[in-house]
C-alpha cells in the first residue's frame, strides 16, 4: 500500500530526473534503484529519494562509472553514508580506465593524424586511408 507522502509515476520519475522510463526500469532489474511501492492497482511509484537516487546514478553514469560500480558505492550507503575510503578506492580504479581510454584515443588520433597526412585525396586508387585501414599498425587494446 502507498503512504500519504508525494508519490510520482514511472513518467513523471522520468521528467524529473532525465532518465528515460526504461533506464528506470533496468536500474530496478540489476539492483541500482529500489523496487518502488504500489498503488492497490499495481501501478509503481516513486518518492523523493528515488529521485535523489536517479539524480546520483545520473550524475555517476556521466562521469563514465560503470552500472556496477555506481551499484557498488549505492550499496555502500549512497550519499553521505558510504565510507570515503572504500568508495575512493573504486573511484581509482575507474580514474586508471579513463586514463588508459585516453591514452588509447591520443594513439588512435596520433595514427589517423599521420595517415591523413600521407593521403593524397586524390583519385589515385592507392589510398593510405585504406592501406592503414586493411594492413594495420599494432595499437594499444581499448
Amino acid at each position: 500500500m502507498v503512504s500519504t507522502k508525494r508519490t510520482l509515476s514511472r513518467g513523471e520519475l522520468a521528467r524529473r530526473t532525465g532518465v528515460n522510463s526504461e533506464t528506470i526500469r533496468y536500474f530496478e532489474r540489476i539492483g541500482i534503484l529500489s523496487t518502488p511501492q504500489r498503488t492497490e492497482g499495481g501501478h509503481r511509484v516513486y518518492d523523493e529519494g528515488h529521485v535523489r537516487t536517479l539524480s546520483f546514478v545520473r550524475r555517476a553514469r556521466g562521469l563514465g562509472f560503470a552500472p556496477d560500480e555506481v551499484r557498488a558505492i549505492l550499496h555502500l550507503g549512497g550519499p553521505g553514508k558510504a565510507c570515503c575510503a572504500e568508495v575512493r578506492d573504486i573511484a581509482e580504479c575507474h580514474l586508471e580506465q579513463v586514463r588508459a581510454k585516453i591514452a588509447d584515443l591520443l594513439e588512435i588520433e596520433r595514427l589517423l593524424a599521420a595517415t591523413v597526412e600521407r593521403c593524397s585525396g586524390g583519385s589515385d586508387p592507392d589510398c593510405a586511408v585504406i592501406d592503414m585501414i586493411e594492413h594495420p599498425e599494432p595499437v594499444q587494446s581499448m
